[in-house]
């Protein structure tokens, strides 16, 4: 089948993991595809991709083979769209900016739309700034849908209805389904996409981790049973046939377990011979399977995290064990160093100490050379003086 929208490898980051990454589906002919995450995680990003409202980073985004981005002129001929956030232009009330718009899209009959209006009770002659956030989406709703274009791509359009006008809404939705067209539909609400989605993408944290396919879910080859005894004794002996057990309350008397076809009738033949106080079938629905991957998602951010931690607290410890190798490299450096001038130290004062000595035994015997100079000049000049006396 012909794919009508086709992502691959978009990417968009704003930094510090915001952002969408390596975001890849597509959507065929006539299908309806579902879009789920919850605020922030990427669904408006991507649909603003889609609509060439902004350009990719880097992957690519084609519509009816034409490039989202290049070719956006083109492509708005063939797609109809309702935003998460509706801005109205400068128009009086409802029923200006419709005929406005059908004026713009060159729509003579307007049948369809006030098929439309009366579907959804929306009061067009109200102020259009005034609206409430129902209203707004009513509004658009009837705009989009009015224009009977091959591709809906719907951001959130529920947003703003109460329960009653929401099944209404789906009620639209299967129409256009029925008529063939494609349509891309985002929301936070499981259960509008599973009434209406051909396959529905998760998407968290910016990235897709699972599309599921809605006719593989509504047909599982197994289904999920409670059932809770009475009798204690029929609790144990119950458990003791093998069956697969995905919880056990024992408090309550109480086993959920898994049934797969084959052995439906073998399970209802053998509860016959138990008394017991209920038995329900759990469905197994899309909310229920998102939240199934979701807590794998989580496990392994938690894995991951806690494996980053680990690496951390070992590079810490080796960056820690270079530094003490390190600084004790460096307090040995000193402590030679303070050794090798200590040393140099004592030699100088040995070596001062030494020559100290030298002088003083060379000062002493000078002192003495002078003392006999001097006894000896003495003893001249007194020979002098009396040899003056005797004469």
């Amino acid at each position: 089948m012909e794919n009508v929208i086709k992502v691959e490898h978009l990417t968009k980051d704003y930094g510090e993991g915001r952002g969408i990454f390596d975001i890849n589906f597509e959507v065929k002919k006539g299908e309806t595809f579902g879009f789920v995450g919850t605020n922030g995680s990427g669904k408006t990003t991507t649909i603003r991709h889609i609509m060439g409202f902004l350009k990719a980073r880097e992957g690519i985004v084609n519509v009816l083979g034409m490039d989202a981005w290049k070719d956006s002129c083109k492509i708005k001929k063939f797609v109809e769209y309702i935003p998460g956030e509706i801005a109205f232009p400068d128009l009086k009330d409802g029923t200006t900016f419709l005929k406005t718009q059908a004026e713009l899209l060159n729509l003579k009959d307007m049948n369809y739309a006030n098929y439309l209006i009366e579907k959804l009770q929306l009061d067009t002659s109200a102020n259009l700034k005034r609206m409430s956030k129902g209203m707004k989406q009513k509004t658009a709703i009837v705009a989009a849908f009015m224009a009977d274009k091959d591709i809906l791509v719907l951001d959130e359009p529920s947003t703003g209805l109460d329960p009653l006008m929401r099944e209404t809404f789906i009620e639209l939705v299967k129409a256009e389904k029925e008529k063939g067209k494609t349509i891309l539909m985002s929301s936070q609400m499981f259960d509008e996409l599973e009434d209406v989605c051909d396959r529905v993408a998760l998407i968290f944290n910016g990235r897709i981790i699972d599309i599921a396919d809605m006719h593989q879910l509504n047909n599982l080859p197994y289904k999920t049973y409670k059932v809770e005894f009475k009798q204690r004794e029929d609790y144990l002996k119950f458990k003791r046939l093998k069956y697969e057990i995905v919880r056990d309350q024992e408090k309550y008397n109480q086993v959920t377990i898994k049934v797969y076809t084959k052995d439906y009738n073998r399970l209802f033949n053998t509860l016959k011979n138990y008394n017991l106080k209920f038995i329900a079938e759990i469905k197994y629905n899309l909310e229920k399977h998102f939240k199934e991957i979701l807590k794998k998602e989580y496990d392994r951010i938690d894995n991951e995290k806690l494996s980053q931690e680990y690496n951390n607290y070992q590079n810490q410890d080796k960056e820690y064990t270079k530094q003490q190798k390190k600084k004790e490299k460096q307090e040995l450096i000193i402590e030679k160093n303070e050794k090798f001038f200590n040393k140099k130290k004592e030699d100088e004062k040995k070596e001062e100490d030494k020559k100290f000595e030298i002088d003083k035994k060379e000062f002493l015997k000078s002192g003495k050379k002078d003392k006999k100079l001097r006894l000896k000049q003495q003893k001249k000049e007194e020979k002098l003086k009396k040899e003056k006396k005797d004469v």
